[in-house]
C-alpha cells in the first residue's frame, strides 16, 4: 500500500477520533448522572491521545490531519440514549480499525492501530456496563 493511501486510512481514523471527542465532551458535560458523565469526559481525553498519535503518523507520512467532519449525532438529551449512541459510535471504530490492521502494511502504523483498537473495545465496554446500570 502506498503512502498517499495510508495517509488516507489514518484521516479517516483521524476524523472519526474528532467527532468521537466532540460528542463525549458535550454529553458529559450534560449527562445527569455523574459516573457515567465522568467516564465519558475521561473517554473524551483518550480519543484526544488517538487523534495525537494519529496525527503525528499522517504527519510522519507527508500528509495533513483533516477536519472535516460529518454534522454530529449526539444520542439526544436523555442518558440512555447518549450512552447507545457511544456504544454504536466505539462499535463503528472498532469495525474501522479491524479493517485497517488488516490493509495496511506498514508496521509502525499497525502497531498504533493495534493500541487505538484495544483502547475502543475497553471504551464501549466502560459505555456497556454504565447502560446496563440503568
Amino acid at each position: 500500500m502506498d503512502t498517499e493511501e495510508i495517509t488516507r486510512l489514518l484521516n479517516k481514523a483521524f476524523v472519526h477520533e474528532i467527532e468521537a471527542t466532540m460528542i463525549y465532551v458535550r454529553n458529559a458535560f450534560i449527562m445527569p448522572q455523574c459516573d457515567p458523565g465522568r467516564v465519558t469526559e475521561a473517554i473524551a481525553v483518550d480519543e484526544m491521545r488517538h487523534m495525537n498519535w494519529l496525527a503525528d503518523l499522517i504527519v510522519k507520512r507527508g500528509g495533513k490531519p483533516g477536519m472535516e467532519h460529518k454534522e454530529l449525532d449526539f444520542g439526544g438529551d436523555e442518558l440512555r440514549s447518549q450512552l447507545k449512541m457511544q456504544i454504536e459510535h466505539e462499535t463503528e471504530a472498532i469495525e474501522m480499525y479491524k479493517s485497517q490492521i488488516n490493509t495496511i502494511d506498514d508496521p509502525e502504523v499497525v502497531g498504533v492501530l493495534k493500541h487505538i483498537l484495544d483502547e475502543e473495545k475497553r471504551h464501549r465496554k466502560e459505555f456497556r456496563m454504565r447502560l446496563e446500570k440503568l
